[in-house]
């Protein structure tokens, strides 16, 4: 139950914003941003995805690209699990290996610790779209 608040309120907390939201890759440099309605464009400010409020990803023609669930885990297309993200931000494959994590303050690290970018203001599911499963 925590986790799904937490996803909510998370979510929300976009949404009230009314600003996108930027991710930045290593050298600051932006490389997606995300509207307060779950649009997600590239940096050339192309539509990429749009991410519903009930977890589904969607591409520019509407198909299916995978879901994030209540529970954190993440699933592409053919509904395979990718990873998990648990509620202290750590990020999981299916196996349960550790991948890294994405910080209370949306600093993106791998298992060894390393800065793979930031997502300040993003919710952490986001940008673990990004950075760890490459689901756009």
């Amino acid at each position: 139950m925590k986790k799904v608040l937490l996803a909510i309120v998370l979510i929300l907390c976009v949404i009230a914003t009314g600003n996108a939201q930027t991710i930045r890759n290593t050298s600051n440099s932006a490389i997606a941003t995300i509207d307060e309605k779950g649009v997600v464009r590239n940096d050339g400010n192309s539509f990429v995805a749009k991410i519903e409020s009930n977890g589904v990803i969607r591409d520019r023609n509407n198909s299916y690209l995978g879901k994030i669930e209540s529970d954190g885990r993440i699933r592409d297309r053919n509904n395979s699990c990718l990873g998990k993200i648990e509620s202290d931000g750590k990020v999981r494959d299916c196996n349960n290996h550790l991948l890294g994590k994405v910080e209370s303050d949306g600093t993106v690290r791998d298992s060894n610790n390393h800065t793979l970018g930031t997502a300040k203001g993003v919710p952490q599911q986001y940008a673990v779209l990004f950075f760890f499963f490459k689901i756009f």
